[in-house]
């Protein structure tokens, strides 16, 4: 309140400074213009004493400056208020933020200076921004937690079994206990990459490959998964060396595959590779049952997965999509992902083909 206060005084000093100089602009402008006058055009049948200032005359301009000065401190007044209302409420807001409120938004009136509006509604748009950053937070926080806690409870009820003679130390409860630190070390790398990718510092090495080689060799690994399921593995790949990092496309390319086995209707996939117009596209088909429209909107985004996601039950992060997306990023690319006419659903990765500055 009280810079307010100090502002406001400078406002109307300085408005009243202005009155006060055109006044004396004005003052020293007439004697100039009457020594001029006298100088070049001197006084013949009237007495000199008409020519100078007299008692009327400064009372007439002491009248003025006194007019003068009202005006500039009324409009100082006003224009002080149009400028430090949105200020004071966006002081305070900023107030209530720092103490955690992150409901505190600023107002404005309809005459608050065009300036002073857009600074409110800047710092209400940052207002919201932080509020649903720290939503965000907390669901990532919950969501975490949850993913976590599935696997620490078997390891523990395993462990504590073996511990106390209750299973038998054999061969398929290490496979067993193998398997649930193989997840647990899945989701805490795709949890690196995203957060990674989100404060723009995932690291990716790009390299002139032959990407349709790794993705064969990677694919043809993942096959007896994708059979044991159900699907028939198709792959169409471009034969030509491109730009990229064919460790993190690869690593997409298993998302995908693993995305699909969790959610595809069993059926034929599709693993495509080509490059057009400078682009370059890693494509994953499925045969359906295709993606709702509503979802299709959200499903690059973390931890979130369909009604109809058998996810859940095999043990899905709803990571998987997320890391897509990062590495799409990274890439200066994209992942996009619709509906097919025959009923299936496809997911297309692309990327630029040049070299990416790291």
């Amino acid at each position: 309140m009280r810079t307010a206060n100090s502002l406001s005084r400078q406002i109307i000093l300085s408005m009243s400074a202005v009155v006060l100089c055109v006044i004396a602009l004005a003052v020293v402008g007439s004697y100039v213009f009457y020594a001029l006058l006298w100088m070049f055009w001197p006084p013949t049948d009237i007495d000199v004493d008409e020519w100078l200032p007299t008692g009327v005359e400064w009372a007439w301009m002491a009248l003025i400056t006194t007019i003068s000065l009202a005006v500039g401190a009324v409009v100082a007044i006003k224009l002080s208020r149009r400028i430090l209302m949105p200020l004071n409420s966006v002081a305070a807001s900023l107030r209530r933020l720092a103490d955690g409120d992150l409901d505190a938004r600023a107002t404005t009136s309809d005459r608050a200076l065009a300036e002073a509006s857009v600074l409110v509604d800047d710092f209400n748009s940052m207002a919201a921004r932080l509020k649903r950053m720290a939503q965000e937070q907390s669901f990532w926080n919950a969501a975490i937690a949850h993913e976590l806690r599935t696997p620490l409870t078997i390891l523990r009820g395993r462990l504590q079994g073996l511990a106390e003679g209750v299973f038998p130390p054999d061969q398929a409860q290490f496979y067993s206990l193998l398997g649930q630190v193989e997840g647990l070390t899945r989701l805490i790398e795709d949890l690196r990459v995203v957060g990674l990718a989100d404060n723009g510092y995932l690291d990716v090495h790009i390299q002139r490959a032959d990407l349709a080689d790794e993705i064969e060799a990677d694919a043809r690994l993942f096959e007896p998964g994708l059979q044991a399921c159900g699907f028939t593995l198709h792959m169409d790949l471009l034969r030509q060396p491109v730009h990229c990092d064919p460790a993190r496309i690869r690593q997409a390319l298993l998302a995908m595959l693993d995305n699909l086995k969790r959610h595809a209707t069993p059926g034929t996939v599709t693993v495509s590779l080509g490059s057009l117009d400078g682009v370059n596209t890693l494509s994953v088909a499925d045969a359906g049952p295709g993606i709702d429209e509503a979802f299709a909107a959200h499903i690059f985004e973390p931890f979130q997965r369909g009604e109809s996601s058998r996810s859940r039950a095999q043990g899905g992060s709803g990571l998987g999509l997320a890391v897509v997306r990062a590495i799409a990023m990274a890439h200066e690319g994209r992942v996009t992902c619709r509906n097919l006419e025959g009923g299936g659903s496809l997911f297309e990765l692309t990327w630029p083909e040049r070299p990416v500055a790291i």
